[in-house]
């Protein structure tokens, strides 16, 4: 095992993990959530009760329009005016029905929403990652004020609320379902059904709120999205549970219905585009009218919007407008940490609107409560910026008060109430420069150690591994040193350092000083310093770490980066013009036209960001709302899976290296693989599309499930277990032949295939086994993607070599010893330097890859049908795990094979040297590929700190730099996988076979 170069890439991963922890600790901050709960004994923070009773319906991922009387054009069958009661009972019962669009703030996943929608508070864009593992909320919340008041409340539906509220539901009219299996489009929804008529036909029931949350029509969304027929048939189911609720309530009963977040183009959601955060909301009184008929609403208390492609506008309000509206609707006062304002329609009881007047008063009194204890509390300073504009509105509220203007008086606090909304939507987007600039620092001065690392190694020869040993001991105890200068640092410095903890200063300590000792040990000698060397940055990188300097190019990077894929073959292809034989010329402008050829191909498959609209469109799907494979996907997806592994073994036939375990692997188990995880996929259609009866259901949900579980149980158990046993493609044959030169005594012969591809053709082996792992995880047009991946690398390496023979032909005639090509030793490709420009592609590629397999640096395109691959449910760690390799995936298979650029068509003779040669060069790769994407890192991160006052930065620029922080760790990880096990194995099997080999 390289156990040294090894090291020295383990350090560069541990600081890139320093400056990412650093930097984001002060990028993405949580909130403060203050405990304080709002309380009064003599009443006087809440109105008596309108309805003794209230039922709250959730219908997760219901959009606006999904209830719209006037939806967008053109309309959609499949969901609009299909779930219609809503709209009949506003049309025909104006005082008792409500309908209203709702902004729910990003993140639109179900957790935070529902945060939002029961405390009237906002999330943060950190806040998203806890969706998966959230905690139970500890402030003030419409739930906690109901169990305050002694209320009994039942629950069914998503389990995100017991998990949430885990002791407030009364134990024996509490039915959660589990939440996550998107597979499963009714179990929930006939669940809630089945607990919630009961409940509801008993009038003795001891119950005062009743909570059901349907998931039917969301995983509808997530596994077929909005335009096909079985949304219509879940809106249609809703449609009659709503009839059937409507008409089992009493007069003293409120109906409210809503949606939590809603849906994107094909079904998805998360982020912030305009039908992801545009929810549903409708509110229903079947006894007590809500609003007076003859109510004179100020058109500025009313505010409206135009739902995108709809002909007129609708009523509008914030979903954070629900928990101080609900709460004074019941009786019960407004939670603590609300920002939400109260919704007029709601308390204009009579003709002049003093029920909403108290109302609002109530409201405004809390929300300012609230910031005078935030403004005291330790995060209190975030307020110093706008609390001088808050001060003069809250005066103006004063003033107002005293006055007799009515109207006046309601701007005034609806003016307060917005404004601070306002203020806390920036107040949670502030950053803690402090630390933000402690992790750039490390981001700085690690990248700089990386390059001059890379550069040093390739001025050493055999001594590298011993230069590696001692920089090891410098920069292993200069982190000590350097923790212990954090720790005083902390010490004296931490009352000026805002944020700046003990963890953080004996971190950023540590990997500074190991960084700064790394540069110094690796400096370049002055003299080999010029003017050339200081300007040879790569372009093709250089022009990728500017992309993030602009939203255009950010949002259009897919684009760009084909662009500078291609771009970066041509010095290649010019090499390839002057070649002085006809076969390396052939070679070299042959296969970088499969290379471009294949990077084409693979653009062809895209997904769309909102931003791209209308100049992008989806073909990695069946169309931008049916996320299903296209047709000539499905055609081809069964050859590929079968014609895949030969085309591997057609490249490794070249070096007549298809042998020993490739011989195996690249026959029988890897298209196995491919086709099982093929399989998988075609079934899934299959059971999505309902092209067979419903009785096939579950028989379709075993077999693929099966499939996928032979596809990855073959790979881990078998594949891997028998490259570890048989780690070398080679055929060793002997013969006996009679010398003629020694008086006929018998000479022995031994015939090696497969020598001059020992390395490389051993590792393609041990790459291709985790492509059979990434390959089931990925949907079908996701897998012809790795196939067109697949051969690229290959391309490229037989590119790259051919191009290293040309150098070493021209250095051997420019050296005036032409004869020396005809020496045993005269020429040795390994003798030619690993060159950065032949890491970039593959650099890009991976990232190529990533955009071509259906994914883009934003939430909703993350694929959570992969959870599922395995198993039926949500099962951690598993389900987690597979959404993860299908995400990050094609970054780690790339990056896996970064050590094939050392590898490739390298002669295993002479031992020891060309080992040690492999080894180096396969550590320098390895730390080139890194380097690429720290730089990418570096610069999002910049940029993302420059920017972070743009206006698209929650949009764009948060999302690319957590990308690229991601992807650093993937990569990191891939290439350190790489090295240890893939490289350390071939390295230990060949050099061994091969030592005693050695030519005299």
């Amino acid at each position: 095992m390289p156990t040294q170069g090894l090291s020295l890439l383990l350090w560069v991963f541990l600081v890139h993990l320093a400056g990412i922890y650093l930097y984001t600790r002060g990028f993405l901050l949580t909130r403060l959530a203050l405990s304080d709960i709002n309380a009064c004994d003599d009443g006087s923070c809440k109105l008596p009760p309108t309805h003794k009773r209230a039922v709250v319906l959730v219908i997760d991922a219901l959009r606006f329009d999904f209830l719209s009387p006037h939806p967008p054009e053109p309309l959609s069958p499949y969901h609009h005016n299909v779930l219609r009661l809503p709209q009949e009972l506003t049309a025909a019962h104006p005082t008792h029905s409500f309908l209203f669009e709702m902004f729910s703030d990003p993140p639109t996943t179900t957790l935070q929403r529902l945060k939002g929608i029961t405390t009237g508070s906002l999330p943060t864009f950190i806040d998203m990652g806890s969706n998966f593992g959230g905690s139970s909320i500890s402030e003030d919340s419409f739930i906690g004020q109901l169990q305050a008041a002694g209320k009994k409340i039942a629950f069914m539906g998503d389990d995100t609320w017991t998990t949430v509220f885990p002791e407030s539901f009364e134990p024996n009219m509490t039915f959660p379902y589990d939440s996550f299996n998107v597979e499963d489009l009714h179990t929930v929804d006939e669940g809630v059904i089945e607990h919630l008529f009961p409940l509801l036909q008993d009038k003795s029931a001891p119950w005062d709120v009743l909570i059901g949350h349907f998931l039917g029509v969301d995983h509808v969304g997530h596994r077929l999205g909005p335009d096909h027929p079985t949304m219509k048939t879940k809106q249609e189911q809703m449609d009659r549970v709503l009839r059937q609720v409507v008409g089992l309530l009493d007069d003293d009963t409120l109906l409210v219905l809503l949606g939590d977040h809603g849906m994107d183009r094909k079904g998805d959601h998360g982020g912030d585009s305009d039908h992801e955060t545009s929810a549903a909301l409708w509110i229903y009184s079947k006894g007590h009218q809500l609003l007076h008929p003859k109510a004179a609403i100020p058109p500025h208390l009313l505010t409206t919007r135009t739902f995108p492609g709809a002909p007129v506008e609708n009523r509008h309000i914030q979903q954070i407008d629900l928990a101080p509206t609900l709460s004074l609707l019941l009786g019960l006062p407004v939670p603590f940490n609300n920002l939400g304002t109260v919704i007029p329609e709601l308390f204009w009881h009579d003709k002049s609107g003093r029920d909403y007047a108290r109302a609002l008063t109530l409201n405004v009194q809390q929300i300012k409560r609230y910031l005078d204890t935030y403004r005291n509390s330790a995060s209190g300073g975030e307020l110093d910026g706008a609390w001088d504009d808050l001060e003069r509105i809250w005066q103006t509220v004063n003033f107002e008060a005293t006055a007799k203007d009515q109207n006046a008086q309601w701007l005034a606090m609806t003016a307060y109430t917005r404004q601070a909304l306002a203020v806390c939507r920036m107040l949670w987007a502030q950053f803690n420069v402090s630390l933000m600039t402690l992790g750039l620092v490390l981001l700085v001065t690690g990248t700089a150690a990386s390059v001059l690392l890379y550069l040093k190694l390739g001025t050493l020869q055999e001594s590298w591994e011993s230069w590696s040993a001692d920089v090891k001991r410098w920069y292993v105890t200069s982190m000590f040193s350097g923790a212990l200068l954090g720790f005083v640092g902390y010490i004296t410095l931490s009352r000026y350092a805002k944020g700046v903890g003990l963890v953080e200063a004996l971190l950023f300590g540590s990997a500074l000083a190991s960084s700064l000792v790394v540069i110094v040990s690796a400096r370049p000698s002055f003299s080999a310093v010029s003017i050339r060397s200081l300007t040879a940055a790569p372009l093709p990188l250089t022009l990728h770490a500017l992309v993030f300097a602009s939203n255009s190019f950010t949002v259009w990077e897919d684009r760009v980066v084909t662009y500078l894929l291609i771009t970066s073959i041509v010095p290649s292809v010019l090499v390839g013009f002057s070649a002085p034989t006809s076969r390396l010329r052939y070679r070299i402008l042959g296969f970088s036209a499969l290379f471009a050829g294949c990077v084409r191909l693979m653009a062809a498959s895209t997904v769309c960001r909102e931003e791209q609209q209308p100049f992008c469109h989806v073909t990695f799907f069946a169309s931008s709302s049916l996320p299903s494979p296209p047709p000539l996907v499905l055609t081809f997806s069964v050859p590929i899976a079968l014609i895949l592994p030969w085309i591997i073994k057609r490249f490794l036939k070249i070096s007549q290296s298809d042998k020993g375990t490739a011989s195996i692997v690249l026959p029988l188990i890897l298209p196995g693989t491919l086709l099982m995880g093929t399989a998988y996929w075609v079934l899934e259609h299959l059971d999505s599309s309902e092209a067979l009866d419903p009785e096939w259901t579950g028989t379709l949900r075993f077999m693929r499930t099966l499939c996928a579980r032979i596809a990855f149980s073959g790979v881990l158990f078998f594949g891997y277990a028998l490259w570890w046993l048989v780690t070398v493609c080679l055929k060793i044959s002997t013969d006996t032949r009679t010398d003629s030169a020694a008086f006929d005594r018998p000479r022995r012969e031994v015939t090696v295939l497969g020598f001059a591809n020992a390395y490389g053709a051993s590792y393609v082996i041990f790459w291709c086994l985790f492509l059979g792992l990434v390959y089931p995880a990925t949907q079908l047009t996701g897998q012809l993607v790795l196939a067109l991946a697949t051969i690229s690398i290959l391309a490229h390496l037989e590119v790259v070599d051919s191009v290293r023979d040309v150098r070493e032909l021209e250095a051997v005639f420019a050296s005036g010893n032409p004869s020396a090509i005809l020496q045993q030793d005269g020429l040795q490709p390994a003798s030619i330097p690993l060159r950065f420009s032949e890491i970039t592609p593959l650099a890009l590629l991976a990232v190529h890859a990533f955009f071509a397999t259906g994914h883009q640096a934003a939430i909703p395109s993350i694929q959570w049908k992969a959870a599922f691959v395995l198993t039926p449910t949500l099962t951690y760690p598993l389900s987690p795990l597979l959404v993860t390799l299908n995400t990050l995936g094609p970054h780690f298979l790339i990056a896996l094979a970064a050590p094939l650029l050392a590898l490739w068509n390298v002669a295993p003779l002479p031992q020891p040297a060309a080992d040690v040669r492999v080894r180096l060069d396969a550590v320098r790769a390895s730390l080139g590929m890194m380097l690429y994407h720290a730089v990418l890192l570096l610069s999002s991160a910049v940029c993302s700190a420059w920017l972070r006052r743009h206006l698209m930065v929650w949009k764009i620029f948060a999302p690319r730099f957590m990308l690229s922080a991601l992807t650093v760790v993937v990569v990191d990880l891939a290439v350190l996988f790489g090295v240890s096990v893939g490289v350390g194995r071939v390295s230990e099997r060949v050099s061994k076979l091969f030592a005693a080999m050695n030519p005299r």
